[in-house]
C-alpha cells in the first residue's frame, strides 16, 4: 500500500523540492509569475538565480536550511529560468546539479527516510529483515532497470544482481545512487518543455545572464568543468591537505582520495595527471587506478562526472582541515575554488 508523505517536514521540502509534497506545498502559497518580480519577493528571484549559477559553475547546488521558505519555492522557480534559457547544456547541468544536491542528503538520511522518498516516485521498495544478507532493501526489478540505463558498470547489470520474485536486494549505497539517477531524470523531465506561460522581462534577463555565463566561463570548447588551467594557489585547505599528501605518498582514506580526484577532475586536470599522483601509492595498480579515476572524471561508465563531497560531508569524516576565513561562507570545495578564481 502506498505511503502518505505528512510526515515529511518543511526542511525536506528544501533538501528534496522535486517531492510530491513540496509540490503541494508550493501550490497553497498561490504564488504568480507576477508576484515574482516584486521587491518583497525579489529574494526569490534572487535564490533561483543562484541555484543556475552554482549549477553551471560548480555542477552542485548549495542547501540553505536559514532561509527555509525562500529555498523551497526558488526550486521551481530555478526551473523556469532553466527551461527559458532554451540551453540543452544549461538544462542538464542544472539537472545533475539538483541530483548530486539531493545524492549528498540521501547519504545521510536513515532507511526510513530513504524508503519514503523512493516511493515518492512510485518505487515498489522494502526494508529488509533478513539478518543472514548484507542488504537493506528489496526493490522491484522494474524500478531497478528505470534507474540503471545510463550506468554501464558491471555491477549495475541485473545478472550480477540477487534477484527474487521480481525484486533486486540492494545495499543502502546502491539505493542511493539509483535515487540520485531518479531524481536527475526526473529534472531533465520537467526542463523537457518548450511551453512556459509569458514571463515577465526581469526573469527573460535572468535566463540571457546564465547563457552569457556558460559562454564566458566555460566556453564552446569547455562545456564542462573549470578553466584547463589548475590553479593550485586556488585550492581550498582541505584540498591542499590532501594533494600534499598524494604528492608525498602518505596513507589516505577512501574517501580523501575520492574527494581529491573528483576536485582535480572537476577543476580540469587531465586524466593521466592525476592517476601520476597515485603512483608514490605502494598499494598502486595502473589497472584499478585508471579504472576508478576514468569512473569518477565521468569518462566510463554512466559518462556521469563526480562532485567532491560537500564541506559538512567533509567535516563529518574529518577531511576538512586548516579551514580559513573563505571556508565559513561557503558550502564546497569547488566554490571556494571558483570564488579564489575570481579573486
Amino acid at each position: 500500500m502506498q505511503r502518505t508523505f505528512s510526515a515529511f517536514a518543511k526542511n525536506d521540502y528544501a533538501k528534496y523540492p522535486f517531492l510530491k509534497a513540496a509540490i503541494k506545498h508550493i501550490q497553497t502559497l498561490d504564488l504568480k509569475i507576477q508576484d515574482l518580480i516584486d521587491p518583497d519577493n525579489a529574494s526569490i528571484l534572487e535564490r533561483a538565480q543562484q541555484r543556475l549559477e552554482e549549477a553551471i559553475l560548480d555542477s552542485i547546488v548549495s542547501l540553505d536550511l536559514k532561509h527555509v521558505d525562500i529555498e523551497i519555492v526558488s526550486f521551481p522557480v530555478a526551473v523556469m529560468l532553466a527551461i527559458a534559457t532554451k540551453d540543452s547544456f544549461i538544462k542538464k547541468r542544472y539537472a545533475l546539479a539538483e541530483a548530486n544536491r539531493a545524492y549528498e542528503e540521501l547519504l545521510l538520511e536513515p532507511r526510513e527516510k530513504i524508503i519514503q522518498l523512493a516511493e515518492n516516485f512510485e518505487w515498489k521498495i522494502a526494508a529488509t529483515h533478513d539478518s543472514g544478507l548484507p542488504y537493506e532493501f528489496t526493490v522491484s526489478f522494474v524500478d531497478y532497470l528505470r534507474n540503471t540505463t545510463h550506468l554501464r558498470e558491471t555491477q549495475w547489470k541485473l545478472v550480477n544482481r540477487m534477484l527474487k520474485t521480481g525484486t533486486v536486494y540492494l545495499r543502502m549505497d546502491d539505493v542511493t545512487r539509483l535515487l540520485k539517477e531518479e531524481v536527475r531524470r526526473h529534472i531533465e523531465q520537467r526542463l523537457d518543455t518548450e511551453e512556459l506561460p509569458v514571463l515577465p522581462a526581469k526573469m527573460i534577463e535572468i535566463a540571457e545572464k546564465m547563457k552569457k555565463l556558460v559562454e564566458e566561463t566555460i566556453g564552446k570548447t569547455e562545456r564542462e568543468g573549470f578553466p584547463r588551467t589548475v590553479t593550485q594557489t586556488a585550492f581550498p585547505p582541505c584540498i591542499q591537505s590532501l594533494y600534499q599528501a598524494f604528492s608525498t605518498g602518505k596513507h589516505l582514506s577512501h574517501i580523501g582520495r575520492f574527494t581529491l580526484t573528483a576536485f582535480l577532475a572537476s577543476i580540469g586536470m587531465p586524466t593521466e595527471s592525476i592517476i601520476d599522483l597515485f603512483k608514490s601509492f605502494s598499494d598502486y595498480s595502473e589497472r584499478m587506478t585508471r579504472y576508478q579515476v576514468e569512473h569518477i572524471a565521468g569518462e566510463k561508465g554512466s559518462r556521469t562526472r563526480y562532485v567532491p563531497p560537500k564541506c559538512e560531508t567533509l567535516k563529518t569524516h574529518g577531511v576538512c582541515v586548516n579551514p580559513d576565513e573563505l571556508c565559513q561562507r561557503i558550502y564546497h570545495p569547488l566554490t571556494y575554488y571558483r570564488r579564489k578564481l575570481q579573486r
